[in-house]
């Protein structure tokens, strides 16, 4: 059985999951990879706003592929984490509350996330297909000249993962 939960997530929400939970998440959320977070990275370093307010938000970490004609959405799934692991710290320290992606995760987001009460969701890797009949809604909003990996926000219905790492630190990547 899955927790159904609606994003953005809140506090109490997060601390209740444990890893190895199956969640089903519905709401919006963010999606964005590797050249989005060292544009955000560099954005903060120098002092500029960031294009969203990464309050209370979570980012997927993904790269879709073309949506066929009718369709919301290509296959979307999961982008491995450990590429976005050198900005992720300091996302999680601006009110990021969670994160989608695939994989392991370095010490330093680990203790980010424990630091923050964030959580880290895995996707099923190799479901591309199925993840995107979650994706009822996709709105492009900055860094369009990524292609790929612009930035989108996605209206998501009943989007199929697991808790990977809690609140507290535990890691079912490390069971």
């Amino acid at each position: 059985m899955s927790i159904k939960l609606t994003l953005p997530l809140k506090k109490e929400d997060i601390k209740c999951l444990r890893a190895g939970d199956s969640v089903e998440l519905s709401g919006t959320l963010y999606t964005a990879r590797d050249a989005a977070h060292k544009r955000f990275y560099d954005m903060v370093k120098n002092g500029e706003n960031l294009p969203i307010n990464v309050e209370n938000e979570t980012i997927y970490y993904v790269g879709p592929a073309p949506a066929k004609e009718g369709a919301v959405i290509g296959p979307c799934g999961p982008t491995s984490s450990y590429r976005m692991d050198k900005y992720t710290p300091m996302l999680l320290d601006m009110g990021l509350s969670a994160m989608i992606g695939k994989g392991e995760r370095s010490d330093e987001v680990i203790e980010a996330i424990k630091r923050n009460g964030a959580v880290y969701f895995a996707a099923i890797g190799g479901a591309a297909a199925l993840i995107s009949k979650s994706v009822v809604k996709d709105e492009a909003v900055c860094f369009e000249d990524l292609g790929t990996e612009s930035v989108h926000k996605y209206t998501v219905k009943d989007f199929p993962c697991i808790v990977a790492i809690d609140s507290l630190g535990n890691d079912v990547y490390k069971r």
